[in-house]
């Protein structure tokens, strides 16, 4: 499903990305660790192109994009990726003056150019799925942060995208409002969705992840089941971090 390959990304001349290699399988979740700035956001939003790398190839649903230097990506393939990736940000990014129903909606209408009742009939579908359908005509300062990160969820799942990528979903969040979010968020690994998770959750990478990879200064140190990961790691340096958070 992911497939990247020798990945660089540099920002004003640090190398934040060097030489990543990672693939994901269709309905598999990989759950990426690490210390701050060691890469991992850079990473995430470099697989639906909010940072576009300068080196290596990347395919996702068997779109594939070479990048080299400041050649030029054409936007054709962009707007392709983009529509294979669903983003949650860890800021939930919802439109304050639309409900939740409304957030969910607006994407699938204007983007999609569905129908307004067929994307309503999804939106109220998916506000069901995360449990928070009684909350339909709320605005987002009205709900919970937890609640609204289980609309910005829904919302990116209403777009029906082929990989579901979460940016530290629940850093934000206080903690009694983590699990709900975690919760769904296990809901859909358990369903087959294919995901590409940051987080320092712990708990949820030993649970749900079928891939633990662990970050650190910009490359991939290691990664494989959380069982390898957790209590058989092999570098001095997971070692290190597992150690300092346990």
């Amino acid at each position: 499903m992911i497939q990247i390959a020798g990945l660089h990304k540099s920002f004003d001349g640090l190398h934040v990305l060097n030489g990543i290699d990672l693939f994901v399988e269709k309905g598999k979740t990989a759950v990426i660790i690490g210390p701050s700035g060691s890469g991992k956001t850079t990473l995430l939003r470099c697989l639906n192109l909010l940072e576009m790398p300068e080196q290596g190839t990347l395919s996702i649903a068997k779109i594939g994009i070479a990048f080299s230097g400041n050649h030029r990506i054409d936007q054709t393939v962009v707007k392709a990726i983009r529509k294979q990736t669903g983003m949650v940000f860890q800021s939930y990014n919802l439109f304050p003056h639309l409900t939740a129903l409304e957030n969910i909606m607006e994407g699938q209408v204007i983007v999609l150019k569905r129908p307004k009742a067929e994307a309503r009939e999804r939106a109220v579908a998916l506000l069901s799925k995360v449990g928070l359908r009684e909350r339909a005509d709320m605005y987002p300062h009205q709900l919970s942060g937890g609640q609204q990160q289980r609309v910005g969820i829904a919302r990116a799942m209403a777009m029906d995208p082929g990989v579901l990528l979460f940016d530290e979903p629940t850093s934000a969040l206080d903690p009694e409002l983590v699990g709900d979010v975690l919760l769904v968020m296990k809901g859909l690994a358990h369903e087959g969705m294919t995901m590409v998770v940051v987080t320092h959750e712990m708990g949820f990478a030993r649970d749900v992840a079928d891939q633990v990879v662990f970050m650190d200064q910009g490359v991939i140190v290691e990664k494989g089941t959380p069982e390898d990961i957790f209590e058989h790691a092999q570098n001095e340096r997971t070692l290190q971090f597992l150690k300092k958070i346990r």
